[in-house]
């Protein structure tokens, strides 16, 4: 089986990218299910229920987001209606949606989707992504071997450290949120893919997907600044994985970084 998995996918070039890349890869390299983080979908911050028609129209199967996936007003409400669309596992008790979901692929194989969030520079409040993962793992393993995790977080440490804790108990661990993409692939001893970080599914001639002089701006002045999406050098970052339907253990990672408007 095979399952790519696309990074922070950043406002509309993010989304163009997406149906630019996805069905043509889907073809191309036999890709049984993709998955997205779609946090920054919308306007480069959250997500609308407008913005997640469009992803799942262009070829996402399960779409994750992290810290800003409630940045476009009233979307809460929304997101219980969107069966596929995670937020982190380790928000507080209560918190509207789900953090994991379980998808059919074809007519045989069952794969495991696990969205959570870091705590290192990240959001205080959540629970512990370490605990909350792998109690969730237990009851997915009822259901299927294969389990992916989007380990949505800032610190590189918390991000290997959380793999090295999974290693043998999911497929692949990918990192998000920095919107950088790292040359980490690897495939630890027990079976688990990892990647620090899928990298960025938008505009790369910017600073992490927003106009560079608004940003330069904000830093030398330390006053606010309208940072809108730029719009220059945009590529489709993330990571294919193929892994053992029956074992849930990954055999081969690799990054994917394909340019779209050069």
């Amino acid at each position: 089986m095979r399952i790519l998995f696309v990074g922070d996918v950043v406002g509309k070039p993010g989304r163009q990218a997406v149906a630019a890349v996805v069905p043509r890869l889907r073809r191309e390299r036999e890709i049984d299910l993709v998955i997205a983080n779609g946090e920054n979908s919308a306007h480069g911050a959250g997500m609308t229920s407008a913005t997640v028609t469009e992803l799942f129209s262009a070829g996402i199967d399960v779409l994750t987001s992290g810290d800003h996936v409630w940045d476009q007003k009233g979307f809460e409400q929304e997101i219980d209606r969107h069966e596929r669309v995670l937020r982190p596992l380790n928000f507080p008790a209560g918190t509207p949606g789900r953090g994991s979901v379980v998808v059919t692929v074809g007519d045989r194989f069952a794969v495991g989707v696990i969205n959570a969030m870091g705590r290192v520079f990240m959001n205080p409040n959540c629970d512990c992504p370490f605990r909350s993962v792998e109690a969730e793992v237990v009851k997915l393993r009822r259901q299927t071997s294969v389990i992916f995790v989007d380990f949505h977080a800032e610190a590189t440490s918390e991000k290997i450290a959380l793999a090295r804790y999974l290693d043998g108990k999911v497929s692949m661990v990918v990192g998000t949120h920095t919107h950088v993409q790292t040359a980490d692939e690897q495939v630890f001893p027990n079976g688990t893919a990892f990647l620090s970080d899928a990298g960025m599914c938008g505009p790369h001639e910017s600073v992490l997907g927003r106009e560079i002089p608004a940003v330069i701006r904000r830093f030398t002045s330390q006053l606010p600044q309208k940072m809108e999406v730029a719009t220059g050098d945009v590529q489709l970052c993330g990571a294919l994985l193929e892994v053992d339907e029956l074992s849930g253990k990954a055999r081969k990672v690799e990054r994917v970084r394909i340019p779209v408007n050069s």
